[in-house]
């Protein structure tokens, strides 16, 4: 099965990051909004694990979390990824943030003996798509436009603070979801600042 790990921003900030894109339009030619129940920060992706690896893949990032503290982030600022995703930043805490990811990425490694190629230095949360189409290479400058466009008005973006306080495990499946995007299932919660409390 196709995994990663992630955190999802609390409820208050998915909100105000929803009205901040309602506020800049529904989506933009063929750039479309992800939905929200899709919305996290991914810290490590694994790719297709086999079943008799997951629980062990949870066993470690359970003991990572055992030992990581729960950071304070906001949703901050937005980008553009290779003319095509759209994203929001994050800010706070950022160095626990990615202290997280490089030991999700380490689980990974250990586990399927494989590590994700890139490592996630700047996490954010991906907010819209460029649909694909047969017209995509004609069209391609106008797309990038249009999300640089929402890119540069969400800028000066900064939703409120919240707490990460799990690592999810998650499971995708491409294809499966609304829209024809994909459906992911949470199948491990893991608590964060335990060793503090």
């Amino acid at each position: 099965m196709r995994l990663f790990a992630a955190v999802r921003p609390a409820g208050p900030a998915l909100d105000h990051l929803e009205s901040a894109l309602a506020a800049v339009g529904p989506g933009h030619g063929q750039l479309r909004w992800t939905v929200r129940e899709n919305w996290h920060v991914t810290l490590a992706f694994y790719g297709e694990v086999p079943e008799g690896a997951v629980d062990e893949l949870a066993a470690g990032l359970e003991r990572l979390t055992a030992d990581s503290p729960s950071p304070r982030l906001v949703l901050r600022g937005a980008g553009v990824f290779s003319g095509r995703t759209l994203w929001v930043g994050t800010g706070g805490e950022l160095a626990e943030l990615v202290a997280l990811c490089h030991g999700a990425r380490e689980v990974g490694a250990e586990v399927l003996g494989r590590a994700e190629e890139r490592e996630r230095v700047r996490p954010h949360l991906t907010v819209g798509r460029q649909l694909p189409s047969g017209r995509q290479s004609a069209r391609r400058g106008r797309v990038r436009g249009e999300a640089d466009e929402v890119a540069r008005a969400l800028a000066v973006y900064e939703g409120p603070a919240w707490d990460a306080t799990e690592v999810l495990l998650v499971r995708s499946q491409p294809g499966r979801g609304a829209h024809g995007g994909p459906l992911y299932e949470d199948l491990f919660a893991f608590p964060l600042g335990r060793a503090g409390a």
